[in-house]
């Protein structure tokens, strides 16, 4: 397997060279150069040869060193809210799992969940689809969920690095992401194509026509899946064992109750973000604030220190800046013509139209990462709609389709997070996501295309 991964990247790192060199024509002289350091970062990132820090170092600094591009641009993942995010949900996974309140969730939850194996798995999905639809933020929905999931099992006595408690890594992983792209202001890209749409087009989404729409496959049959998808790929048994739990003094309840407050108000602000407007990202540095003071003692500096993943940090902060890097460099669109120019769209053609359009956002993603799709692909949309005959907010629609559907991990970054807070391997998300895209396009998108046109839509 690895020399298969290391002549994928040689192929890749040769296209990259030959694109730089010889410069064709739809690109500028600096164009063909990001785009070829973009080519052999993605094949880093998709091979897994290096570890995803590095690449995204590589990335830094072959931009850097010839100036193809300016440093707030580059370093523009670092000053994005979702860093913020990221660092709010360590802190606060790491004030559940200090304070005992994760094993305690557990020892509460673990009745329920923990007569079977698919009965956990299919439990904590359900509770990720659950907090999508209170919760605005997919890191905030993991920082959460997974503490408790990972104590849940150690009760089960599933060992860190067995199949079973990456199950329950990736389900978690999945299910506090992937649902919610079917729930309006629950994921970035989400917000960013409505946005865009009302910039752009002076378009405003209703909630419940969007979750109508996408919720029954892209929320529903989707997690069906992917749950089916973790028992196969992850089986195991769950035998609870006796451990040990530590009598809870008067001052470690207190901190538990103290850290309970703390999270209530903070998915509170988090789930009233339409009334109060505040970013869920400075919600999370306001909660993260407090659980850091000393004298409350939720997360003191020893463990503070231990909970950030710097590496993981830098991992996500590249694959942001991807996205950002190719937008203004005017890459995004050129990449998206050149991809429309050669797709089958012609009105009277309505699933041609609706496949193409749904692969279109797909593999748009794969160099933008999700939030950069509705940025590159929504200025197009008229365009592709006079091409298919569709309705301007049906083409719109079909993004969703796009961004939702994952070919490597590294575009959606809260997957990335999610395992690195369990403490398990991201390469375990590759085989669930080239699954879950070999699906997309031979079930979800034709399913899709029914629930549309029974709605109306097409």
């Amino acid at each position: 397997m690895t020399y298969f991964r290391e002549a994928v990247l040689a192929v890749i790192t040769l296209i990259a060279l030959v694109i730089a060199l010889t410069v064709p024509g739809i690109f500028a002289a600096n164009q063909a150069l990001i785009f070829g350091i973009v080519l052999v970062t993605l094949g880093l990132w998709a091979t897994g040869l290096v570890p995803g820090y590095l690449a995204s170092l590589f990335f830094f600094t072959a931009l850097l060193l010839p100036g193809l591009a300016a440093p707030d641009v580059v370093f523009s993942g670092f000053t994005s809210t979702a860093m913020w995010l990221i660092i709010a949900g360590f802190v606060i996974g790491a004030a559940i799992t200090h304070s005992g309140l994760g094993a305690k969730i557990g020892e509460v939850a673990r009745p329920h969940l923990s007569k079977s194996y698919p009965m956990l798995i299919g439990g904590l999905m359900v509770i990720g689809m659950a907090l999508g639809f209170v919760m605005p933020s997919s890191l905030g929905r993991s920082a959460v969920l997974v503490p408790v999931g990972m104590a849940l099992s150690d009760m089960l006595g599933l060992e860190k690095g067995s199949k079973g408690r990456i199950g329950v890594a990736v389900i978690i992983a999945f299910g506090t992401n992937m649902p919610s792209f079917a729930i309006l202001p629950s994921n970035i890209p989400n917000i960013i194509l409505s946005g865009m749409a009302d910039k752009v087009f002076g378009m405003e989404f209703s909630y419940a026509d969007y979750l109508l729409l996408h919720y029954p496959v892209l929320g529903v049959v989707k997690s069906i899946a992917l749950v089916l998808l973790t028992l196969y790929f992850f089986p195991a048994k769950v035998a609870p064992v006796q451990v040990e739990v530590s009598q809870d003094t008067p001052a470690s309840s207190r901190k538990q109750m103290i850290l309970m407050a703390i999270l209530l108000v903070t998915i509170g602000f988090w789930a009233t973000d339409q009334l109060h407007h505040i970013n869920a990202a400075w919600v999370g540095l306001a909660t993260t604030l407090v659980l850091l003071v000393p004298r409350l003692g939720l997360v003191p500096p020893p463990v503070f220190k231990g909970a950030v993943d710097f590496g993981m940090l830098l991992f996500v902060s590249g694959a942001l800046a991807l996205g950002a890097v190719v937008n203004s460099s005017g890459l995004g669109t050129i990449i998206a013509h050149q991809v429309v120019g050669v797709l089958p769209l012609a009105q009277g053609h309505d699933f041609l139209n609706f496949f193409s359009l749904s692969t279109l956002g797909a593999l748009t993603s794969v160099f933008t990462t999700m939030p950069g799709v509705p940025a590159v692909l929504t200025p197009l949309a008229e365009e592709l709609s006079q091409a298919t005959g569709f309705s301007l907010e049906a083409v719109l629609m079909t993004q969703v389709i796009g961004f939702s559907t994952v070919i490597f991990p590294y575009q959606v970054g809260p997957l990335i997070v999610a395992m690195g807070l369990a403490g398990e391997s991201t390469r375990h998300l590759m085989k669930m996501t080239l699954s879950m895209s070999a699906l997309t396009f031979l079930v979800f998108i034709p399913l899709d295309y029914l629930w549309w046109v029974l709605l109306g839509w097409i």
